[in-house]
């Protein structure tokens, strides 16, 4: 299936890192050097809500895989403009400004919807725009198939919490994983 693979590199290293996808299959990884402080303002900054919705994510990808492979200008337009964003979000991130990088975050996410305009439901359009109209400065949708969870970067996190919750969405409370997988020996 034309999946991506970071989501299984970020699980078993853990961490913040930068990852490089190399045409040959290699990739590349760096842990981003991101201060103790920052680390922890970007993880007080993020909620996650539970959108209720699930659905598989091949026919979305597919129809995105054949767009790129077929040299589709406006997809490789809009594929190069995403991997600028993540250069961007690097720097951002090291540099703490997690406000900056919730407003790249949300631009992301509207490139992304212009990829796959139907992967995202109306429902969950309008929790986008419940959210960002009461504390989140950016969100996008994670998880595979247009569904899963909204994640916000927010500024004002309980007004945020406050009205996803009478929205009817449950909150995911989370922490960045440091570890990756590991083996517990016993």
């Amino acid at each position: 299936e034309p999946v991506g693979k970071q989501d299984q590199y970020i699980s078993a290293l853990g961490g913040l890192s930068e990852f490089t996808f190399h045409k040959d299959d290699t990739v590349e990884y760096n842990r981003l050097p991101i201060s103790e402080d920052i680390f922890f303002k970007l993880e007080d900054s993020i909620l996650l809500f539970f959108t209720g919705y699930s659905r598989s994510a091949s026919s979305i990808l597919v129809t995105q895989d054949n767009q790129s492979n077929e040299s589709d200008e406006n997809m490789i337009a809009n594929l190069d403009s995403v991997k600028e964003m993540g250069l961007i979000s690097r720097e951002l991130l090291i540099n703490g400004d997690i406000n900056q990088y919730g407003l790249l975050m949300q631009d992301h996410w509207n490139k992304k919807l212009k990829r796959s305009p139907d992967m995202c439901p109306p429902q969950i359009k309008k929790y986008f725009d419940i959210g960002l109209a009461n504390g989140a400065i950016g969100a996008k949708l994670i998880g595979a198939g247009g569904g899963g969870f909204i994640m916000f970067i927010a500024d004002d996190k309980n007004q945020l919490r406050k009205v996803m919750t009478e929205n009817g969405l449950k909150e995911l409370r989370f922490k960045f994983d440091q570890i990756g997988v590991h083996v517990l020996q016993h």
